[in-house]
C-alpha cells in the first residue's frame, strides 16, 4: 500500500474529485480527514471509507476562514495522530460573466475559497507537517489558471494564483522535506460541473460529453484526477516539487 500509516486531510471531500481522492487514498492505507463545508457530505464520504474497512473522520470547515482551517488541522492531528498529506481541493466557480459586469462580492467569494483557502491550507498545515518529518501538499489548480477562460475572471485569477503559490511554497519548504505540487485539471465530470452546465443550458451534462478542444474527445473523470493526486501524495513522486501538473486530455494544447 502506497500510503500505509499516513494521514491525509482532503478539503472538498464531500463530492467529486475530493471524494474520489479520499476513497482512493484510503484504499492505499491512509487514514482520512474528509473536510467539506457541507458536513453531511463529508460525513457520507467518511462513512463510505469506514464501510470499506478504512479509517476516516468528517470535519466541517469553511476553507476561507482561518479559524476553521486551524481547527481542521488541530482536530486531524488530535484524532488521527499526525498529518502527512494535505490535498487543498475545495473550490467554487462563478457563472460565466464579463469582467466589467462581475459582482464585487462574488469576486471576493471565489478568490476567498479558491485562492485564500489554498493559502490558509498550506500556512496552517506547515507546523504539523514539519512535526511529522515532512510530507506532501497537493493543491487543485486548473487549466484555467494556465490558459485563461473568457467568461470566468475570478476563477481564472484564483487558479493562476494557486499555481504561483504552489511554486513559492515548494521552493521555500523543500528544506523541511515537504513537497508542494498542483494538479491542473481540464474539463472533469463532477456534480459541480454538472450543476453549472444545467443552470446555463438547461441540459444535463454527461460523462461522455464531447470536448472539441480535447485530444481525448471526452471529459475527464474524478477518478482520473484522484490517481494523479495519489501519485503526488506517495513516494512515487519523491523528486517532483513546486510543479503544476496538467491533467486535461490535451485540452490546453
Amino acid at each position: 500500500m502506497r500510503l500505509a500509516n499516513k494521514v491525509a486531510l482532503i478539503t472538498g471531500a464531500g463530492a467529486g474529485m475530493g471524494s474520489a481522492a479520499a476513497l482512493m487514498f484510503a484504499s492505499e492505507g491512509a487514514a482520512i480527514a474528509a473536510v467539506d463545508i457541507d458536513e453531511t457530505a463529508a460525513t457520507q464520504t467518511a462513512r463510505r471509507i469506514v464501510g470499506q474497512g478504512g479509517h476516516a473522520i468528517a470535519i466541517r470547515a469553511d476553507v476561507a476562514q482561518a479559524a476553521d482551517v486551524r481547527e481542521m488541522f488541530a482536530r486531524t492531528v488530535k484524532e488521527l495522530g499526525r498529518l502527512d498529506i494535505v490535498y487543498n481541493n475545495a473550490a467554487i466557480i462563478e457563472e460565466k460573466t464579463e469582467l466589467a459586469n462581475f459582482d464585487d462580492d462574488d469576486f471576493d467569494r471565489v478568490i476567498g475559497v479558491n485562492l485564500r483557502g489554498v493559502y490558509l491550507g498550506m500556512k496552517y498545515a506547515l507546523p504539523h507537517l514539519i512535526a511529522a518529518g515532512g510530507g506532501s501538499i497537493i493543491n487543485t489548480g486548473s487549466i484555467a489558471g494556465l490558459i485563461s477562460f473568457r467568461g470566468s475572471p475570478a476563477y481564472t485569477a484564483a487558479k493562476a494564483g494557486v499555481v504561483a503559490l504552489t511554486k513559492v511554497a515548494g521552493l521555500q519548504w523543500a528544506k523541511h522535506n515537504i513537497r508542494v505540487n498542483a494538479i491542473c485539471p481540464g474539463p472533469v465530470f463532477t456534480p459541480m460541473a454538472e450543476g453549472i452546465h444545467r443552470r446555463m443550458t438547461g441540459r444535463q451534462l454527461r460523462p461522455t460529453s464531447k470536448m472539441p478542444m480535447s485530444a481525448s474527445g471526452r471529459m475527464g473523470t474524478a477518478e482520473e484526477i484522484a490517481r494523479v493526486a495519489l501519485f503526488l501524495a506517495s513516494d512515487d513522486s519523491s523528486y517532483i516539487n513546486a510543479t503544476p501538473i496538467t491533467v486535461d486530455g490535451g485540452f490546453g494544447v
